[in-house]
């Protein structure tokens, strides 16, 4: 479902661009709206969530899918933890559609999906696990890197149940948009994957935004 903010950019509490290949990572209090923008459009925010007060409580696709009966994101929808908790809820999006089926590129992926030297090509994986290791007081390690949201990316599942990598829906500017239920540790990799067409091999800029308050 298409939706459109009402919050203005110059009344942000916090702007950031992350670079292609690069992540970011950091703390959204309860009440606080996150937006990520999908700079020059085509680009993939491969996205982390974790409940700040036990990281053990992290994003889980499989409760979000089952709670809401969609296995794409968009407005409305509450990302739910492993332990049933709603950690942030979609409250704007003017793409319609995310994923959350796909993971994160890893070398393993790189391998297996494309070709034995593409291993060493940088992946998603290895800005999550340069985040964590340059963020160490976070409490979160390698074993926390489960669930993951693409989004932006578009990952239709076929018809006979398989998963398939197309161009994004996404466009320059557009952008989604969510409100912490909780204090919650988010990271984000800009994904570097030059191998399918998620970001027309072509990995771009990305854009987020803090608001406080609640956007209710």
């Amino acid at each position: 479902m298409l939706e459109t903010s009402k919050l203005l950019p110059g009344e942000a509490v916090f702007r950031h661009v992350i670079k292609a290949g690069d992540y970011w990572i950091d703390t959204l209090r309860r009440g606080q709206a996150l937006r990520i923008v999908d700079v020059e459009g085509n680009q993939s925010a491969d996205t982390l969530f974790f409940n700040a007060a036990d990281v053990a409580d992290r994003y889980s696709a499989v409760d979000t899918i089952r709670e809401q009966g969609n296995v794409y994101l968009s407005c409305g929808t509450k990302l739910l933890s492993t332990s049933g908790q709603v950690l942030a809820r979609i409250v704007a999006d003017t793409v319609g559609r995310h994923d959350t089926l796909g993971g994160a590129c890893a070398s393993e992926s790189n391998t297996v999906r494309y070709d034995l030297e593409k291993r060493t090509m940088h992946s998603c994986r290895d800005s999550y696990v340069l985040a964590l290791a340059q963020h160490d007081a976070l409490g979160l390690g390698k074993r926390d890197l489960t669930h993951n949201i693409n989004f932006f990316m578009n990952v239709p599942v076929t018809s006979d149940g398989g998963l398939t990598f197309a161009d994004g829906l996404s466009g320059p500017g557009q952008y989604v948009e969510m409100q912490a239920e909780m204090d919650i540790i988010v990271l984000i990799s800009n994904c570097p994957q030059l191998n399918n067409p998620c970001n027309a091999y072509n990995p771009t800029p990305l854009e987020v935004l803090i608001w406080d308050g609640d956007v209710a």
